[in-house]
């Protein structure tokens, strides 16, 4: 090749050096700035994760502080719950001490013409009201519902009306009586608070109240015994009556609390009760509801000793005895006011085994069933039935 060849290409050479070397350059500022858009992104990525992690740790310091503050909350309220309840309690016991009871004045004279007519009367044949012809042939259920209040107390139903409300008399002397509007509500609810109140204008004796018809029956003492008749819907008292019983004793040996027991069955009231004058044994009176004249007496052969209650079925006291030391009760005796039904002819009943002894026994002739209170347990029997006859 001569040498005015190599002065040609001399050109192009120089010519194709500068475009490679321009060509590196931007190579070069392309790969720098995305060095540099990396870094940046890695920068960005780093504070994010920064912040997200200090977001984590603050909503987690405040879930614990909520969780904290929750506990205190619940801890007041708990704390709340039980001063209120000992406030009730406390605000129960001030007004049962200091009662202001309205007065109920006794006419002598027509007490003394009650105890005359019902001594007239005294251990006569019953003339039944109802066809009623049956008696207890055993205890066919025992349904333990709760425990609630003291050891002895009383809880029953309307014995003749239809209404669901239970009514809880705690104690054997008090004057606030608790209700619950349906056995549901009772069961679930372990407070008193839940249930209504209904203030007594004077305070109960014993466990031998009694819900009938719309109205209470309750035993008041003041020196003598008197039976108070109590509107439930109005909250006064109708009427009020002593009873024509001279000497009154404890009905029941292993209750010692009750001396009246109200009692209600298919042919109405009456009224289980014990003097001085027969103390070994247990007597019972037929009572008029609206008036609470005593309508008849009887001397019964059922012994005191040893009964820790009572009852009344289709016009026979049944009455249900234990121990000293609280074991399997029965009714052991039975008293046919009619003569329908001999005693030595009866069935001997045993209850199923509980925790103690019964102090309230209310009997449903309604649901033929019993409402009793064993040791502040409440208890419901279901009664299996037969004809007098066929016993």
């Amino acid at each position: 090749m001569g040498p005015w060849r190599c002065l040609l290409l001399l050109p192009l050479l120089a010519t194709a050096l500068r475009a490679q070397q321009q060509f590196m350059e931007y190579v070069e500022r392309r790969l720098t700035l995305l060095e540099e858009r990396i870094s940046q992104w890695h920068d960005q990525s780093s504070r994010y994760s920064t912040e997200l992690r200090d977001f984590k740790n603050q909503v987690l310091g405040m879930l614990e502080t909520a969780e904290k503050e929750r506990e205190a909350m619940r801890s007041e309220a708990e704390s709340a719950a039980v001063r209120v309840d000992r406030l009730e309690r406390e605000v129960d016991y001030l007004e049962t001490q200091n009662p202001a009871p309205p007065c109920v004045e006794v006419d002598e004279m027509l007490m003394e013409k009650q105890v005359a007519t019902a001594k007239q009367r005294k251990n006569e044949k019953y003339t039944k009201l109802t066809d009623c012809s049956d008696t207890i042939a055993n205890i066919r259920a025992m349904k333990i519902l709760k425990r609630f209040g003291s050891t002895s107390g009383l809880w029953t139903k309307d014995a003749a009306g239809n209404s669901e409300k239970i009514y809880v008399f705690d104690g054997t002397a008090n004057d606030t009586v608790y209700v619950f509007p349906r056995m549901r509500e009772f069961t679930l609810f372990s407070a008193t608070r839940k249930a209504a109140r209904i203030k007594l204008p004077y305070p109960w004796v014993g466990t031998g109240h009694l819900v009938y018809d719309g109205h209470l029956y309750y035993i008041r003492q003041q020196g003598s015994f008197q039976v108070i008749k109590f509107n439930l819907a109005n909250k006064t008292v109708v009427d009020s009556s002593v009873f024509p019983a001279e000497e009154q004793i404890p009905v029941f040996g292993l209750s010692p609390f009750t001396y009246i027991e109200v009692a209600a069955d298919e042919e109405g009231l009456w009224a289980i009760y014990a003097t001085k004058e027969d103390e070994k044994n247990i007597c019972l009176a037929k009572l008029d509801p609206t008036s609470l004249d005593i309508e008849q007496m009887w001397d019964t052969p059922c012994p005191r000793e040893n009964a820790e209650g009572a009852f009344v079925v289709c016009g026979a006291l049944h009455v249900v005895y234990n121990t000293r030391l609280p074991s399997r009760s029965r009714v052991q005796c039975v008293f046919d006011v009619s003569g329908t039904l001999a005693p030595e002819d009866a069935s001997l009943v045993y209850f199923p085994k509980r925790y103690g002894s019964h102090s309230g026994m209310k009997y449903s002739p309604r649901e033929r069933q019993i409402y009793a209170w064993d040791d502040g347990y409440q208890i419901i029997y279901r009664m299996e039935m037969k004809k007098k006859l066929e016993v």
